[in-house]
């Protein structure tokens, strides 16, 4: 396998972490963005000399390019992006507040987009690379109870699904990683909660809420077996635009899909109501 320049952000924990050691474990040489200076010294002790750590806060609009170049200059061309750095927020729509949607979009999709912009012009250059971005199987199913978090994760799989069909003519993969529950302590630690407020979605939201920490810590998802994974795709001559990660993703996107695909048939004769006699076709 040939051994290639790795940028991960959020490789304190969870996911980010198994991928940063799935990567250095195969050979390549892994910067990873934190954000305490104890948890730079822990990434590095992983491999010293193939582990190296950054500080940064992927919501930093004029640190993420600046890291990026710096990286791009001291330790080498970037081949593997990740944009991982994200997390959880649960909550109704009604009793979540916009000033908390917008911190969960403003980490889970402009922090990632911050990252794949910095590092895009230097792949174009070389006309190689891979971009990938961790969105969720809430990114292409919804839940009660996370509307923001699954919001910002569709939006992240627009504008991956989009970015992959610009950048391909320069031989640039892009590839959206959807997991689903994983062995971390992202439905722990990690979630922001808001506060319950209504009592009218108890009888729905409470037992979500609780089987979701109830199961937090024993979850079906293997974190090593997904870092093996993306360290296999990012090998592959033609890696996948999408990356379920997970059982329970592949059921509960396959049902969720299957649920719109329902939708579209059923009402197919109407939506052909609504175009002119003769028009453009896209």
């Amino acid at each position: 396998m040939e051994k290639r320049n790795w940028l991960i952000t959020g490789v304190s924990t969870g996911l980010g972490r198994a991928f940063g050691q799935a990567a250095l474990a195969a050979g390549h040489t892994v910067v990873g963005t934190v954000r305490s200076e104890k948890d730079l010294r822990a990434f590095e002790e992983l491999k010293p000399g193939h582990a190296h750590g950054r500080l940064l806060d992927v919501t930093d609009g004029d640190a993420v390019p600046r890291v990026v170049t710096e990286v791009e200059e001291g330790v080498g061309p970037l081949d593997v992006v990740i944009a991982n750095a994200g997390f959880g927020l649960e909550g109704t729509f009604e009793e979540t507040p916009l000033a908390e949607v917008r911190r969960q979009f403003e980490v889970n999709v402009f922090g990632a987009m911050a990252t794949l912009q910095a590092a895009l012009p230097h792949m174009r250059r070389r006309r190689r690379g891979h971009l990938m971005a961790v969105t969720s199987m809430g990114g292409l199913m919804a839940v009660p109870g996370m509307s923001a978090y699954c919001g910002s994760k569709f939006a992240l799989e627009g504008v991956l699904e989009a970015l992959g069909k610009e950048v391909a003519q320069f031989g640039i993969h892009v590839t959206a990683i959807e997991p689903g529950s994983f062995r971390t302590d992202w439905a722990g630690r990690s979630m922001t909660r808001a506060a319950r407020t209504i009592a009218d979605y108890d009888e729905l939201f409470a037992p979500l809420r609780a089987a979701r920490q109830r199961a937090s810590g024993n979850q079906l998802g293997n974190p090593a077996k997904a870092g093996e994974a993306v360290v296999h795709i990012a090998s592959v001559e033609r890696p996948p635009a999408h990356l379920l990660l997970g059982s329970d993703a592949l059921r509960l996107v396959t049902a969720a899909r299957t649920a719109v695909d329902e939708d579209i048939r059923a009402w197919e004769s109407l939506s052909r109501t609504t175009d002119f006699a003769e028009g453009a076709q896209l």
